[in-house]
C-alpha cells in the first residue's frame, strides 16, 4: 500500500494559490496531522487485530490493557474501570462486564474536556481469522473499524499530536474508552454520565458516514418494553374452558397498546416480537412479548412509561397474571445552544483552514450513543462523530474507513482541544 502524508498540506497549498476563499491551516498541526497518519494506521491495525466482542471478556482484557499502555507511554494517569458494580442491569445484561480505561492528562489551564470513544464490538470470536486488517485504495478495512475502533485510535494520535505540541492550556483533559457501548453501556453509563457532569465539553468519536461528513447534536433515545403474561393450561380440546389462555391476554395487551406512538414529538413504541405455547392442541400458560421504544426527549420516557403502566392493568382476563418491564437502554442526545455553538466552531475551522464542508444540524441522527450519557446531567456542550469517516458498521464483511479522512479528523480534534482549552468557542 503507498501512501501520501504530505498531500493533505499540498492540496491546502494548492487551493490557496487557486485563490479558494480560506485560511491557510496552522502549519505545526496540519505537519503533525500528516506524521501521524501512517502512525494512526498501525494503531488501527493493532486494535482490529485483537477481537474484542462486548461479551468477550478475554479480548476485552487484552485491548484494553492495549490502549492503556498507550496512554501511559503519554504520561497519562491510568486506571482500568470495573464498571460491573454499579451495572444498570437489563434483561440482556452479562453478569460481567468488560472494564473501562480512563486516561487523565493534567495540564496549566482550567477547562476539563473529556473525549470517549468504545473499544468493544458486535462480533463473535473466530471472525478476525477470515476477516484480518487491509487496507485497500483509500479504505481501511477490519471487524470494528468503524464502530469504533478508529474512535479509539484517532483520540490516541490527538493526545499524541498535542503532546508533540507541547500543549497543557487545558487543565484536565480526560480521555475515557469503554468496552460495553455495544450492549447499550450498562456498566459505564454511570461512569460516563459522572464525568460528563464534571467537564466543560465532551466530543465523542463515534465515526462520521462516507455519505455524508457529518457531527451529530441530537441521537434518539432507545428503551424496551416487555410483557409476560402467566396463564394456566389445559387441553384445547376437550377442557379449553379449564385453562386461562395466556396468548389471549396477550393480544389484548398488544392491541390495546397499538396507538401509543406521537408522531408529533417523534415518540415511537412498535411491538416487534412475541412468543406464546408450546402445543397446538394445549392452551398457552405463558406468553411473551416485546416493543421497541424511541424518544427525542429524556422527559418522553416518563410519560411513555406512564402510559404503558396504565394501560397494562386493563386485562382481558382477569385471572393472568400480567407482568411489565420498562428498560431505558439508551438516553436520547438533545441538542443544545452550548453543542450547537460547539458545532459551528467546527464546521468554521473546516471550511476556513482545510477547505471542506462539514454538516451540524440539531436533526435526530443515527442510533443510541454514549454521549447521549455523558450530556444527561450536564449544560455544557456535547458533541457527537468526531472520528472518520467511515461504512459498514455491524457488517459481516463491509466495514471500512476513509483513509483520507485521517489527517483532518486529527487536525480537527486537535484544534478543538486547543480552542476549548482557550475559551476561543462562543459560549464556552
Amino acid at each position: 500500500m503507498t501512501f501520501q502524508p504530505r498531500k493533505f498540506l499540498l492540496a491546502a497549498v494548492c487551493a490557496a494559490c487557486l485563490g479558494t476563499a480560506f485560511a491557510a491551516p496552522d502549519a505545526r498541526i496540519a505537519s503533525l496531522a500528516a506524521k501521524e497518519k501512517l502512525a494512526l494506521l498501525e494503531t488501527l491495525k493493532e486494535l482490529v487485530s485483537i477481537e474484542s466482542g462486548s461479551r468477550d471478556l478475554e479480548g476485552l482484557e487484552k485491548i484494553s490493557d492495549l490502549i492503556a499502555a498507550k496512554f501511559k507511554a503519554m504520561g497519562g494517569e491510568v486506571e482500568l474501570v470495573d464498571t460491573s458494580a454499579e451495572a444498570y442491569r437489563m434483561e440482556d445484561t452479562p453478569e460481567k462486564i468488560g472494564r473501562a480505561v480512563r486516561a487523565t492528562f493534567k495540564g496549566t489551564g482550567k477547562k476539563k474536556i473529556m473525549l470517549i470513544a468504545h473499544m468493544d464490538t458486535v462480533y463473535t470470536v473466530g471472525m478476525l481469522d477470515k476477516q484480518p486488517f487491509r487496507v485497500e485504495g483509500d479504505k481501511a478495512y477490519g471487524l470494528g473499524i468503524a464502530d469504533d475502533k478508529q474512535g479509539v485510535a484517532v483520540i490516541t494520535h490527538t493526545v499524541a499530536m498535542l503532546q508533540a505540541l507541547k500543549f497543557k492550556d487545558y487543565g484536565t483533559l480526560t480521555v475515557l474508552i469503554n468496552g460495553d457501548e455495544e450492549i447499550s453501556s450498562p456498566g459505564s453509563r454511570a461512569l460516563i454520565t459522572r464525568l460528563g457532569s464534571e467537564h466543560d465539553a465532551v466530543l465523542s468519536f463515534e465515526g462520521a458516514s462516507v455519505k455524508e461528513d457529518k457531527l451529530s447534536l441530537a441521537t434518539a433515545g432507545i428503551a424496551s418494553v416487555s410483557l409476560n403474561v402467566t396463564g394456566k393450561a389445559s387441553h384445547a380440546g376437550s377442557a379449553p374452558e379449564l385453562g386461562v389462555n395466556a396468548l389471549y391476554e396477550l393480544s389484548h395487551q398488544i392491541l390495546q397498546m397499538r396507538d401509543l406512538s406521537d408522531p408529533a414529538t417523534g415518540l415511537k413504541m412498535n411491538w416487534t416480537i412475541s412468543r406464546s405455547g408450546s402445543n397446538r392442541n394445549v392452551i398457552p400458560a405463558s406468553a411473551t412479548a416485546g416493543a421497541d421504544v424511541r424518544v427525542l426527549k429524556v422527559s418522553d420516557y416518563d410519560r411513555i412509561e406512564q402510559q404503558v403502566q396504565e394501560r397494562v392493568k386493563k386485562q382481558l382476563i382477569p385471572e393472568a397474571k400480567v407482568a411489565m418491564k420498562f428498560e431505558r437502554r439508551r438516553p436520547p442526545l438533545e441538542a443544545t445552544d452550548a453543542s450547537l455553538a460547539l458545532a459551528k466552531h467546527a464546521q468554521q475551522i473546516y471550511k476556513d483552514e482545510l477547505g471542506r464542508p462539514l454538516g451540524a444540524d440539531d436533526k435526530v441522527a443515527g442510533g443510541g450513543t454514549d454521549a447521549a450519557f455523558a450530556a444527561l446531567k450536564t449544560k455544557a456542550p456535547v458533541v457527537e462523530r468526531f472520528g472518520l469517516q467511515g461504512f459498514g458498521a455491524h457488517s459481516a464483511d463491509a466495514e471500512y474507513v476513509l483513509v483520507d479522512s485521517i489527517e483532518p479528523r486529527l487536525y480537527l480534534a486537535t484544534r478543538m482541544v486547543m480552542d476549548l482549552s482557550r475559551s476561543k468557542i462562543a459560549g464556552n
